[in-house]
C-alpha cells in the first residue's frame, strides 16, 4: 500500500517511517524550515494556576464616602473591610443560646485552592460561651456574598437538583412541594407595641404568635443555617428613594433564592456595599427544614414568622421564593406607613410629560397589561411608595406570571426571560430546553423574576413626581359597574378598602355563577395595619397633589359571564389613554343608581352606548336584580370595617359609609 498524496505534502508518506512502514512528510516551507503555529508556553506549573490565571480580581472598589481633609477618617483596607463584613455575617448568624456567631470564611467550600485564611475570622474566641462548645462551633462555615447571576447559575446547576439553563438562558429552577405562598402558615410576633399598631382579629391577614415561639423558629432555621458548608448571603436595598430605603440581608440555602432576591430587591453599586454596615431587616431562610408541628402556634410544618421588634423574618418549611418578597413587602407596609409614607400594592408608569399614574388590581383585572404602556415609562409592576416627595418603586425586580405567555401577548416580559432571569416550576423540552409556558404539569402558579433593567422602558432609577391618577381595575363578571366611573375621594377610599373584582368559578363543575372577590387595599395578605390607614393616607395625599381617582371595569358588559361579553381591551386602552391626557376630566357625566356614580357621556375611540350598563342590557329587570346583587355584597363585605373610626370623631368613617351602593 502505497500514497504519494497531493502537491502541498498532505496524507502523503516520504519522510519519516513509521512502524507500518509507510513515510510521513511534513509541511515545508520555500526556505525548507519547518513552520511552527504553537504559542509561547502558558507560565503555569500545575492545573490549579492554569485555573487561577482563567480569571482576574474584580477591579478595587471605590473609598466610602464622607468627610474629606483632615478630620476624615481613615480609608480602611480590603482585608480589614471584609473582616467588617464577615463580623456583622457572623452576628446576624448567632444563636440565642450562645453569645457569639458561627465561624465564617468567604468563598466555596469546593474551591479549596481559592478558600481564603481564616485565622483573622474567628473574631469571637475572646467570650465564653454560654452553653458547651458544640460542634457547630467548631467548624467554619462558608459564605458565598453577594455573587454575580453567573456565579449563582454555576452553583444552583452544580449543586441544586432540577436546575436547568433554558434554551434562552434563564435558569429554571424548582421550588419544592409549594409552588405558592402559604397565607395561613404566616404568624406576626404580638407584644406591646404590635397589638395596638397593626390590624388583628376578623380580615386580618395578622395571625398572632409570641415571642418565645418566634425564638424556637428562629433558632431552628440559625442552627440549620449553621450546620451547612455554606450559607448565601446577599445585602440589597428595598425603595428607590434614597431618604427611605430600606437595609436587607437574606441569609438563604440555595443559590435559587439568592439569585431571586438579587433580581427582585434593588442591588447595591461596589461602592455602596462597601459601606453597607448592619442591615435594617434580615431574612433567615431556612426553607428546606421544616419546623416542628409540636411548637406552639404552628399548624403545619411550613411557617413564615415576622418580628417586628428584632426586624427579622423566619422562613422554615417552603422553598417557594415569593415568600421573601412578599414578606419584605408587609414589613414596608408596617415601617412606611410610620413614616407617613403610603406603601401601595400597584403597577405605577409615567408618561413623557411627568404624569404619572397608579393601578391597583387583583389578579385577572388587567394591571399588568394596562400598566404596561410602550408609549410611557415603567416605574415598577408590583410595589410602590408614595412620600412628600414622589412615588418610587420599593424593588429592583419584577415577578410575572408565565402561564400561557406568548411574544404576541406580552413580548415584554417574553423578552426579560435570557440570562439572569430565574424562572419557577416551569416545564421544558428535555433536549432543546425550549420552555412550554401552558404546560401545567407542576403548577398554574408559573412564575419568572428579573431585574427591571430587563424591561426596554423602564425608567431607572425607579421614581416619579406625585401621581395624577388613581386607577381602579375590576373585573365585573356581573356585568353591571360601567366600563369606566370617576370618583369622588369618599368613593375612592370606599373601593380601595373593598379591593372588589369577579371570577368565573366552578367551571369543571358546570357552575358559571360569579363570585366575587374582595382583597382590602388590593392586597389585604400583605397589609399590616387596619384598611382604613391606608386608604385615609391615599385620600390625603390624593386632595393634596390634585389626583383624581377611576373605576375601570374591564369585565362583562350586556349580561353577566354566560351572556355578556368581555370589554374589548382596545376599547379599554382608549379608556385609559383618556384618563392619561386628562380629556376624560372634560367630558360630561351622568349618575348611576345604586352604586351612585359618575359615568361620562362620551369616550373617544368607545361606543357610546356601552358607558352605561343598563343600555347593553336586554332584559332591563335582571339587570337591576344583578345591580342590587352585586351591591348587597360590597355592603356584607364592608361590614368588618364599620365598626373601625378614623381619628378623633366618627366622620370620615361616615363619610366613606355613604360612599357605598345606597337602596
Amino acid at each position: 500500500m502505497a500514497s504519494n498524496g497531493n502537491a502541498n505534502g498532505e496524507f502523503s508518506f516520504g519522510n519519516g517511517t513509521a512502524r507500518n512502514g509507510l513515510k510521513i512528510q511534513t509541511q515545508k516551507k520555500d526556505n525548507g524550515i519547518c513552520h511552527d503555529d504553537s504559542a509561547p508556553t502558558v507560565k503555569a506549573q500545575t492545573i490549579d494556576e492554569l485555573h487561577s490565571l482563567q480569571k482576574k480580581r474584580s477591579a478595587p472598589t471605590t473609598p466610602i464616602k464622607g468627610a474629606q481633609g483632615a478630620f476624615a477618617p481613615p480609608l480602611i483596607s480590603d482585608e480589614e473591610r471584609q473582616k467588617q463584613q464577615l463580623q456583622s455575617i457572623s452576628a446576624s448568624l448567632a444563636s440565642s443560646a450562645r453569645e457569639t456567631g458561627p465561624n465564617v470564611v468567604r468563598g466555596d467550600p469546593a474551591r479549596k485552592s481559592e478558600t481564603p485564611k481564616v485565622s483573622h475570622v474567628s473574631q469571637h474566641h475572646f467570650f465564653t460561651p454560654t452553653i458547651s462548645v458544640s460542634d457547630s462551633s467548631l467548624k467554619f462555615t462558608h459564605v458565598l456574598y453577594n455573587l454575580s447571576p453567573a456565579e449563582l447559575y454555576e452553583q444552583a446547576i452544580k449543586y441544586e437538583k432540577g436546575s436547568f439553563i433554558t434554551s434562552n438562558g434563564a435558569l429554571a429552577t424548582l421550588s419544592g412541594a409549594k409552588t405558592g405562598r402559604s397565607p395561613r402558615d404566616k404568624r406576626v410576633v404580638k407584644d406591646d407595641t404590635t397589638e395596638d399598631e397593626l390590624w388583628w382579629g376578623k380580615g386580618s391577614p395578622n395571625i398572632e404568635m409570641d415571642e418565645h415561639t418566634f425564638m424556637v423558629n428562629r433558632e431552628r432555621a440559625v442552627d440549620y443555617l449553621n450546620s451547612l458548608d455554606k450559607v448565601f448571603v446577599n445585602d440589597q436595598y428595598l425603595n428607590w428613594d434614597p431618604e427611605n430605603r430600606i437595609k436587607v440581608r437574606i441569609v438563604s440555602a440555595r443559590a435559587y433564592h439568592s439569585l431571586f432576591m438579587h433580581n427582585m430587591c434593588i442591588r447595591p453599586s461596589p461602592e455602596e456595599l462597601e459601606s453597607f454596615g448592619t442591615p435594617d431587616f434580615t431574612i433567615y431562610n431556612a426553607g428546606q427544614f421544616p419546623c416542628n408541628r409540636y411548637t406552639h402556634y404552628m399548624t403545619s410544618s411550613t411557617s413564615v414568622d415576622l418580628n417586628l421588634a428584632r426586624r427579622e423574618m423566619v422562613i422554615l418549611g417552603t422553598q417557594y421564593a415569593g415568600e421573601m418578597k412578599k414578606g419584605l413587602f408587609s414589613v414596608m407596609h408596617y415601617l412606611m406607613p410610620k413614616r407617613q409614607i403610603l406603601s401601595l400594592h400597584s403597577g405605577c408608569n409615567m408618561g413623557k410629560s411627568g404624569d404619572v399614574a397608579l393601578f391597583f388590581g387583583l389578579s385577572g383585572t388587567g394591571k399588568t397589561t394596562l400598566s404596561t404602556d410602550h408609549n410611557r415609562y415603567l416605574i415598577g409592576d408590583d410595589e410602590h411608595c408614595w412620600s412628600d416627595t414622589g412615588v418610587s418603586n420599593i424593588e429592583g425586580g419584577c415577578y410575572a406570571k408565565c402561564i400561557d405567555l406568548s411574544r404576541e401577548k406580552e413580548p415584554d416580559i417574553w423578552n426579560a426571560i435570557k440570562f439572569g432571569t430565574v424562572v419557577e416550576n416551569v416545564v421544558f423540552d428535555e433536549h432543546t430546553r425550549e420552555v412550554d409556558y401552558t404546560d401545567k404539569s407542576v403548577t398554574e402558579n408559573t412564575r419568572a423574576a428579573y431585574p427591571i433593567e430587563y424591561i426596554p422602558n423602564a425608567k431607572i432609577p425607579c421614581v416619579g413626581p406625585h401621581p395624577k391618577n388613581v386607577i381602579l381595575l375590576a373585573c365585573d363578571a356581573f356585568g353591571v359597574l360601567p366600563p369606566v366611573c370617576k370618583l369622588s375621594l369618599a368613593q375612592t377610599m370606599y373601593h380601595f378598602i373593598s379591593g372588589y373584582t369577579a371570577l368565573v368559578a366552578g367551571t369543571e363543575e358546570g357552575v358559571k355563577e360569579p363570585q366575587a372577590t374582595f382583597s382590602a387595599c388590593f392586597g389585604a395578605a400583605f397589609i399590616m395595619m387596619h384598611p382604613t390607614k391606608y386608604a385615609a393616607m391615599l385620600a390625603e395625599k390624593m386632595l393634596k397633589h390634585g389626583a383624581t381617582g377611576w373605576l375601570v371595569n374591564t369585565g362583562w358588559s350586556g349580561g353577566r359571564y354566560g351572556s355578556g361579553k368581555r370589554i374589548r381591551l382596545p376599547y379599554t386602552r382608549k379608556i385609559i389613554d383618556a384618563i392619561h391626557s386628562g380629556s376624560l376630566l372634560e367630558a360630561n357625566y351622568k349618575k348611576t343608581e345604586v352604586f351612585g356614580l359618575e359615568i361620562p357621556t362620551e369616550v373617544e375611540g368607545v361606543p357610546s352606548e356601552i358607558l352605561d350598563p343598563v343600555n347593553t342590557w336586554a332584559d332591563k329587570k335582571a339587570y337591576k336584580e344583578t345591580l342590587l346583587k352585586l351591591g348587597g355584597l360590597f355592603k356584607k363585605n364592608f361590614e368588618t370595617f364599620t365598626t373601625y373610626k378614623i381619628g378623633k370623631d366618627n366622620k370620615l368613617t361616615e363619610e366613606i359609609l355613604a360612599a357605598g351602593p345606597n337602596f
